[in-house]
């Protein structure tokens, strides 16, 4: 190692670029022919909403530093200026195969499979247009906004995502009257925001073969423009989309009240600066002019579409009605074997420590978790952290319930959490209504841990519940994204989440900790030295063994530490789902090193960190990953996982998803990734559904214990006198 320099940037992948590989493996399960063709749909409308997310935040951040004259090379060498032309570069062609895979492979398929989704009114039969022309005056006409751009309007505000229909409109010759332009005159701009209050896709009459038919909504505006413009003719008129800069900051130092800057600034986000457009192919030149010029958008920002714009409808046709054959039979999440429903959760927590499994195993628990204290008399208080939740939450209404109740609530809604932050600002007011202790973070921090902590007076005294997990407290996504968490009464833990609730409300760090490891203060440092000391194990001829599971590793440190192990002999493995600025299969560098990536009908979002330890296995999870803004700017916690049982439970986890041959992508050596393929006469193994088919298993006697409680009647002739 003293003879290479592991801070060279070749050594190291562009933090966006992997990102962008990342969202091509998505795309790809869009290819497999083995899934049914609405689920191929799905992976398809989950890149455009992703797509649009990175150019929002990760891409409007690069033109931010582009704009204020930032030279600085990231850790890959590349300056912002020649990041934002290798995205464009890669953007293009990740949008190309998009479109590709959905214009070729699967409209054929939904065809075949008796659904039509028509891209041009043109193509509809003279009993659908009959229908879209009065649908149009019925449902739509009423709803629609014309706005036009001349000498005595300016041009209006587009606002971001949103899908608009520009036209170039031209007086009508024999119109007099206000407005009456002399024959010399140019054509004028006009536009049309399409509603997003109705549905994007509309159904049609059947075609002759039966079919579902279906037409976009823009195709129906486009066909009756003429008739918001009486007085005008229509001379062009396309579909667009614009995307701003939605990524703002705060100056929470200087913010007298943090949750009305947040609101400010989420209104500021419609006004942000144009990062990209979005166009038909087929889009008339002066109309693309019209638009770069009063949007200021570059040319290398404009993206010329051959198909629909904005994919992410496609979601909405996932879920259509009937058609279930389309669609995977949905796996119903199982009940955790130590955890029925109906049970007192406090008298199984105090039985011993409780691994929960998400989506295989139910989210019920943990809402019953703060359910059962909302309600339960001996409950005294209730401390809970909240970054992402659901909708209509569940945890929400039983933390409200819990104050009503006369109990001590205290819940830090994090204001920061990205594209939550209304959603948030509308919990915590109702959280505070209620009579909650609500916490807006910490000044300069997101609070992104995972923590629930109950206090309840018992027989022997006060004990402390404690529930530490790797995903949000949120019962939506809980049933899409895979997840681990443990429920504990041990004492250690207890202390440290009262430590950790007390240093969110009232400043004061413990003079020690227990068993928690918290960021921003000591995580980074605990996960370099469980990695040295892997390194002097591997050094003194003894087995070392690093496997870790995670969203994304970026972080330079960890990285040149990872390095460093590899090079003295350490075995590591790392099972990360997106972003990795790693590279493998470096001579004297990273040979040691295994990428692995899952991609699935599940979002793979468990952080899992093991360390052999020379045979004294150590075992974590929590809410970090292995990126600057998880280890220095942000609370986290990592908790190890010390139950025996629990802990063979996790390594099972980490076994499976190595051992994965179906839905696993292996990284090379020169950074892109390959489906992992079974060994030759070995039965392929895919990690979710064994997770999926273990559960149900785990959940068979009681099955069986069901189906054997059969009532059978009585017959009358054989009613015996008593």
């Amino acid at each position: 190692m003293a003879q290479i320099n592991i801070s060279d940037s070749k050594y190291y992948d562009n933090r966006e670029l992997s990102w962008l590989k990342f969202e091509r493996r998505v795309l790809n399960e869009a290819l497999v022919k083995e899934l049914p063709i609405l689920e191929r749909i799905k992976f398809v409308a989950i890149t455009s909403s992703n797509l649009d997310e990175f150019f929002m935040v990760r891409v409007a951040s690069l033109k931010d530093m582009e704009h204020a004259g930032y030279t600085k090379p990231d850790i890959a060498g590349m300056t912002p200026t020649e990041q934002l032309i290798a995205i464009n570069e890669k953007t293009r062609e990740l949008v190309d195969f998009q479109y590709n895979t959905f214009n070729r492979s699967l409209t054929p398929i939904l065809r075949d499979s008796g659904i039509i989704i028509y891209e041009k009114y043109e193509d509809l039969n003279e009993e659908q247009l009959k229908f879209i022309d009065a649908f149009f005056m019925s449902q739509i006409y009423p709803v629609l906004t014309p706005m036009a751009f001349d000498a005595s309007r300016p041009f209006p505000l587009i606002r971001n995502k949103s899908l608009n229909i520009a036209a170039l409109i031209e007086k009508k010759a024999d119109t007099v009257g206000i407005g009456t332009k002399n024959e010399s005159e140019d054509v004028e701009f006009a536009t049309v925001q399409v509603p997003s209050v109705l549905p994007r896709f509309v159904s049609l009459p059947s075609d002759e073969k039966g079919h579902d038919c279906f037409i976009l909504l823009e195709q129906i505006i486009e066909r009756n423009m003429q008739k918001l413009f009486l007085n005008y003719n229509v001379v062009a008129a396309s579909p667009y989309r614009i995307m701003r800069n939605a990524d703002f900051s705060i100056d929470e130092e200087g913010a007298e009240d943090l949750l009305l800057e947040i609101e400010k600034q989420i209104k500021s986000r419609q006004w942000g600066e144009v990062i990209r457009l979005e166009v038909e192919s087929t889009v008339n030149k002066k109309l693309l002019g019209i638009l770069k010029k009063n949007l200021g958008v570059n040319e290398i920002d404009i993206y010329k579409i051959k198909g629909p714009i904005d994919l992410t409808y496609l979601m909405k046709l996932y879920g259509i009605e009937g058609h279930n054959q389309l669609r995977s039979p949905k796996f119903i999440p199982q009940d955790n074997p130590r955890l029925r429903p109906g049970e007192k959760i406090f008298d199984e927590i105090k039985k011993g420590d409780i691994l929960l499994h998400h989506p295989y195993q139910s989210f019920d628990p943990v809402v019953d978790f703060i359910a059962q204290a909302a309600f339960d008399p001996q409950v005294l208080a209730i401390k809970q952290t909240l970054y992402r939740v659901s909708g209509n939450s569940p945890i929400i209404a039983s933390l409200a319930h819990a104050a009503e109740n006369g109990k001590q609530v205290t819940v830090l809604v994090e204001l920061k959490a990205r594209f939550d932050e209304e959603n948030n600002i509308i919990w915590a007011k109702k959280l505070e209504k209620a009579g909650c202790h609500v916490i807006y973070g910490l000044v300069g921090l997101k609070t992104h841990c995972k923590i629930a902590l109950v206090v309840r007076r018992e027989d022997d005294g006060i004990r402390r519940y404690v529930h530490l997990g790797t995903g949000n407290y949120n019962d939506s996504t809980a049933k899409l994204y895979t997840d681990c968490g443990m429920l504990t009464c041990r004492e250690s833990y207890g202390e440290d989440a009262t430590a950790v609730f007390n240093m969110l409300s009232g400043y004061s760090e413990p003079a020690s900790w227990n068993k928690l490891v918290c960021a921003p203060l000591w995580l980074r440092d605990t996960f370099i030295s469980l990695i040295d000391r892997e390194i002097r194990n591997a050094s003194q001829g003894k087995e070392a063994l690093i496997i870790a599971k995670m969203n994304s590793l970026c972080d330079k440190e960890i990285i040149e530490k990872l390095y460093e192990a590899s090079n003295a002999g350490v075995k590591i493995y790392l099972i990360i789902r997106g972003i990795c600025c790693l590279r493998v299969g470096i001579p004297g560098v990273s040979e040691n090193i295994h990428v692995s990536s899952i991609v699935g009908t599940y979002l793979e979002h468990a952080r899992i960190f093991y360390f052999y330890n020379n045979g004294r296995e150590d075992v974590y999870m929590g809410s970090a990953d292995w990126m600057p803004r998880n280890l220095d700017r942000r609370v986290e916690i990592i908790f190890p996982v010390e139950d025996e049982l629990l802990k063979s439970q996790v390594k099972h986890i980490l076994d499976i998803q190595l051992g994965d041959t179906l839905k696993a992508y292996e990284m090379t050596d020169d950074g892109s990734y390959v489906k992992i393929k079974p060994s030759r006469g070995k039965k392929p193994v895919g990690a979710q559904d064994t997770f999926c088919k273990e559960a149900k298993k785990n959940n068979e006697p009681e099955i069986d214990f069901l189906k054997k409680r059969t009532f059978v009647p009585i017959l009358a002739n054989e009613v015996i006198d008593e």
